[in-house]
């Protein structure tokens, strides 16, 4: 089992060495990169939008909850300060980019296993093309010129719906919140969540398309090697925010 791990690290490490590289025709790339931007982040605005809303909400009546139950009196408008904090510390970086990883990452496994199993790679890798640089590089930068954006949108959107859940319930006023919001917290937290974000960017991109370019047999193995992608992804985002935490908060 070790063996194989160390096997497949390896591998993974000499594909990327083959991927980042300069591309062979810029003017190819841009067409490449920009339909990756499309199909990797336009693609999930909705269900960025969608998660962010309805989980900022949820945070934000925790909160309150938590210190209407605290035997100390703790102003209302830290209901706005916790939500802030919970979203850029945590559920934004992390916890988007896991449903990231599920949504994009099936999405570069499957599409680049399909083109291996196709003979599509053996086609380009014949005419002289560096199919790893073709295929990978606009996908890792596609990701992690996009996917801060849609952390940036996660943590706004969420804000937004802390301030919707108060209107809704009536537990907290517009404008205790907004003075929650607007409390300082330390630039270095911003910092972590979109260095964070850019580091899970990376994996979400690369990790899917080392199993999608590997993979072998047919349709039935490019979907198992699909739902492996999905899975070491997670597992090394979550590995890879351990290390960043000590690394930058501690």
């Amino acid at each position: 089992m070790t063996k194989k791990f160390l096997t497949a690290f390896g591998e993974y490490f000499m594909l990327m060495g083959k991927g980042i590289r300069r591309p062979q025709k810029p003017a190819v790339f841009w067409r490449l990169l920009l339909r990756e931007i499309h199909d990797l982040g336009v693609n999930s605005f909705g269900l960025v939008v969608f998660a962010s809303i309805f989980v900022g909400a949820v945070v934000a009546v925790q909160m309150y909850n938590n210190f209407s139950a605290s035997s100390f009196p703790i102003p209302q408008s830290f209901v706005g300060y916790a939500t802030k904090a919970v979203l850029v510390l945590e559920f934004s970086p992390t916890i988007i980019s896991l449903i990231l990883a599920g949504k994009v990452g099936s999405y570069i496994a499957s599409s680049i296993g399909t083109m291996r199993v196709s003979e599509q790679i053996d086609a380009l890798d014949i005419m002289g093309v560096n199919s790893a640089n073709f295929l990978i590089l606009p996908k890792i930068i596609a990701c992690v010129i996009f996917n801060p954006l849609l952390i940036a949108l996660s943590i706004t959107v969420g804000i937004y719906g802390g301030h919707l859940a108060g209107v809704f319930t009536g537990n907290w006023t517009s404008g205790e919140y907004k003075a929650g919001i607007q409390m300082y917290m330390p630039d270095l937290f911003y910092y972590y969540a979109f260095i964070k974000t850019a580091v899970f960017a990376f994996i979400i991109a690369t990790v899917p398309a080392y199993f999608g370019y590997n993979v072998k047999g047919g349709s039935l193995e490019v979907g198992r090697a699909s739902t492996q992608a999905v899975v070491w992804t997670m597992v090394f985002i979550i590995i890879s925010e351990l290390i960043l935490t000590q690394m930058i908060l501690s």
